[in-house]
């Protein structure tokens, strides 16, 4: 923009003696001076919604009007404008992560931090499942212990015999002998058959962890 410049100095004229040609007021030097002021003019800005060319740039501490949240117009936004929508997206009772330690309380400028979470993870809650159905609810373990234990197996026998032939005696006449014989059933009938086994396996703990990776997490309380 262009300041306007006095190309006449009309105040020295008046100390000017009577018949000092240099006294009039010539009409050259009024254009100059309107046409210098036409020309500053010209390149200022309206005080009422002005519109700026080329790359204009505000004093630090410049005050603007804060536009209500959700204006997605070409606004500029204020500082006010910004943190209001960072701590609208960040509500009380919302999760931060982040794989640096700072505290978001300093990185946003706004709200209470506390860390959250230390060694577990997170899952979504299910409102039909008694192990997920409460925010912040936990479970689970980070080691699964095998006990020792045995086994025994029972088989079933419903029964069964053995048959055995032996002779019971002879007759006959003139030297002739008849061999005769009766077949003897015998046996023991089995109901059942029990069989141990020995201890298997020991007290122990064993790692039960999903694939993860470790990042900070932080719960806006305030």
């Amino acid at each position: 923009m262009t300041n306007y410049v006095q190309a006449t100095n009309f105040a020295t004229k008046d100390a000017l003696a009577s018949g000092n040609a240099l006294k009039i007021v010539k009409g050259t030097e009024i254009n100059t001076e309107y046409a210098n002021i036409a020309i500053a003019v010209a390149t200022k800005a309206d005080l009422a919604s002005p519109t700026f060319t080329g790359t204009p740039t505000l004093p630090t501490g410049t005050i603007a009007t804060t536009q209500s949240l959700g204006n997605s117009t070409t606004a500029v936004a204020t500082t006010a404008f910004v943190q209001a929508a960072m701590a609208l997206l960040h509500p009380v009772g919302s999760i931060y992560t982040a794989i640096i330690a700072t505290n978001p309380g300093t990185l946003f400028g706004f709200g209470t931090w506390t860390a959250f979470g230390a060694g577990r993870m997170l899952i979504s809650l299910d409102s039909s499942n008694v192990l997920f159905d409460t925010a912040e609810e936990t479970g689970g373990s980070a080691n699964a212990t095998l006990p020792s234990h045995t086994h025994t197996a029972t088989v079933t026998d419903p029964g069964h015999a053995h048959s055995t032939h032996s002779s019971l005696g002879a007759t006959g006449t003139g030297g002739n002998a008849l061999l005769t014989g009766s077949g003897i059933n015998s046996g023991q009938a089995f109901t059942s058959i029990t069989v141990a086994n020995s201890t298997e396996g020991a007290s122990a703990t064993n790692a039960n962890y999903p694939p993860f990776i470790a990042v900070y997490m932080w719960k806006r309380t305030a």
